[in-house]
């Protein structure tokens, strides 16, 4: 089972902040350091001192790493042209020497698009919009160096782009998620290196697995082909008392549904949830803390949790 974190910087966070988490990630022997692409904060948190992008973070971070992954959970198709995101994500791969994940969406939280001047269609149009850059953006890490791009869709116009610059991985790896029955299945089956569920139920998993399976086989792909993931909420500590303090918000997303849903508990509660997980097909993690920041949790889990998925 691979363990990365996960974090929503706009709930409040500086750049310092989240590379003191991502290095920290490094140093526990996690997996990866994963963050969402949002620019205003939810929830009432007061977001300060500020949003910060995505992709600076990460092409940042690529030079104050070494080792983990790095990636979104998911950039939002409607924030950037996809023939200039094509290069981003290319150019950060190459400062990573290949170790970029790219999550990518249609986008959803409407007050954003508002607040900043972002164009917000409805629900289908951003899935049109979103077919059409992914088709865009493999289409320009696939084109042959010394060859030339066109693309001209219902949304999109590019000619004779050149393909660059190349990422170190034939294409960073894609992750696609969601609760769609039908073009979540079929797109993920079509573009996807990873299918994600965000704090999902066995019973989520087993049924959008399905679909997924399904949209697999009519595309002639093996089902075992797509990796599954799961964001997850961890809380997790020596007695009920650490428990309950860890799972104390500050600045974050935290639900009930997601404590019920989560990695909560001992560590011998952790890992049984994780087999249980392990057991539905999930083979990543994507560990997301009540207090995003809280580094000595992650240590805790990295001690006493990790050492035991072997």
């Amino acid at each position: 089972m691979q363990c990365h974190v996960f974090t929503n910087p706009q709930q409040g966070a500086s750049y310092d902040e989240v590379a003191t988490t991502a290095k920290a990630v490094e140093e526990l022997g996690l997996d990866g350091f994963f963050r969402s692409d949002h620019f205003l904060a939810m929830a009432d948190a007061a977001g300060l001192p500020g949003p910060t992008d995505t992709w600076v973070t990460l092409g940042a971070l690529a030079r104050e790493t070494r080792r983990i992954r790095l990636g979104s959970l998911m950039t939002s198709a409607t924030f950037r042209h996809p023939g200039l995101l094509a290069v981003t994500v290319a150019q950060v791969d190459q400062m990573s020497n290949g170790r970029v994940d790219f999550g990518f969406g249609t986008g959803w939280h409407e007050p954003e698009h508002r607040a900043y001047g972002v164009p917000y269609p409805a629900l289908g149009e951003r899935f049109d919009r979103f077919e059409e850059q992914l088709d865009i953006i493999t289409g320009l890490w696939d084109t042959p160096q010394g060859e030339l791009f066109t693309h001209h869709g219902r949304h999109y116009r590019l000619t004779d782009a050149p393909g660059l610059p190349k990422p170190v991985q034939r294409h960073p790896p894609i992750i696609i998620g969601g609760t769609g029955p039908t073009r979540t299945p079929r797109l993920a089956a079509r573009y996807a290196d990873e299918f994600n569920y965000a704090f999902p139920t066995l019973t989520e998993i087993a049924e959008q697995g399905a679909r997924v399976d399904a949209a697999c086989e009519k595309a002639g792909r093996a089902p075992s082909s797509l990796r599954r993931s799961a964001v997850v909420l961890l809380v997790c500590g020596r007695d009920s008392a650490e428990v309950a303090r860890r799972a104390e918000p500050v600045g974050g997303l935290f639900t009930t549904q997601m404590m019920e849903r989560g990695l909560v508990g001992s560590p011998t509660q952790v890992v049984d949830r994780i087999g249980e997980l392990a057991e539905a097909g999930i083979s990543r993690l994507y560990l997301q803390t009540p207090h995003q920041f809280d580094v000595d949790h992650l240590a805790y889990f990295s001690h006493h949790i990790l050492p035991q998925l072997d």
